[in-house]
């Protein structure tokens, strides 16, 4: 009796405090919504093509963000060591998609923040302030992305993209266009990703090495390995310290 009491009394200050947002909203959902309109009228003036076609090329780039995010930042490095780690602890969903995803953006926007705030001062705030064009603005935000890419970037994967596009030998890095440093800075990112993972699975791929081979020494056949190591290489990773060993090796790594 005293339990459907209680529940009876909680239900019923549910639904008081229910009533009472609802009224206390009321008032703000009685006025009008604001509306949109969206116009498409003939023009003959050339200046309000320019404008639309400026905004309509502005609305492509923001829909091109999380693109350009993953390929001309060090989230790709990041995210595919992390994704190395999990592996090679075989810990399956552990730490989550959602965890990973999450420390490799903040591990992206800690090491890309001086490229960003280098942008920000050579090329968006004169702009904001009406002193340098779009185009200014363009050719000065991009020369400190550019710097990034090209210190991570081989020479050989430059090189290819460059004979594979027919350009000649560019003799400063301002004539090597950006549609192909971004693929070769993306290809160098992968090499020196998978590079990074091979060795992080070394020492866990021993564990699972002697695990197995005790094992079968033991003629204990029918147990899963992974049953036995996983243990093992959890302790050695807490041990070692194994998540801020692997962030500073990536932020050194940049």
């Amino acid at each position: 009796m005293r339990a459907k009491r209680l529940m009876g009394i909680a239900l019923a200050a549910g639904v008081v405090a229910g009533a009472g947002l609802f009224l206390s909203l009321r008032p703000a959902l009685a006025q009008p919504l604001p509306g949109l309109e969206l116009r498409l009228s003939m023009t003959e003036e050339p200046g309000q093509v320019v404008g639309t076609l400026r905004l309509l090329l502005l609305l492509t780039l923001l829909a091109l963000v999380p693109a350009i995010l993953l390929l001309t930042t060090s989230f790709t490095r990041i995210i595919i060591v992390l994704s190395f780690v999990r592996s090679a602890l075989a810990t399956q969903q552990v730490p989550p998609n959602q965890v990973l995803i999450g420390l490799a953006l903040f591990l992206t926007f800690f090491t890309m923040a001086p490229v960003y705030n280098e942008i920000k001062t050579q090329a968006l705030d004169p702009y904001l302030a009406g002193q340098i064009s779009q185009e200014e603005a363009w050719d000065r935000g991009s020369k400190p992305l550019r710097e990034f890419m090209y210190r991570q970037t081989r020479e050989k994967d430059l090189a290819l993209f460059i004979r594979m596009a027919g350009l000649p030998d560019p003799r400063t890095r301002e004539d090597v266009p950006l549609y192909v440093l971004i693929p070769a800075f993306v290809l160098s990112e992968l090499k020196t990703a998978f590079q990074m993972g091979f060795l992080i699975y070394i020492p866990f791929l021993i564990i699972d090495l002697v695990v197995a081979s005790t094992l079968m020494a033991m003629g204990m056949f029918m147990v899963p390995p992974i049953m036995i190591s996983l243990p093992f290489k959890l302790m050695l990773f807490v041990l070692v310290d194994g998540w801020y060993l692997v962030v500073k090796s990536l932020l050194e790594s940049f």
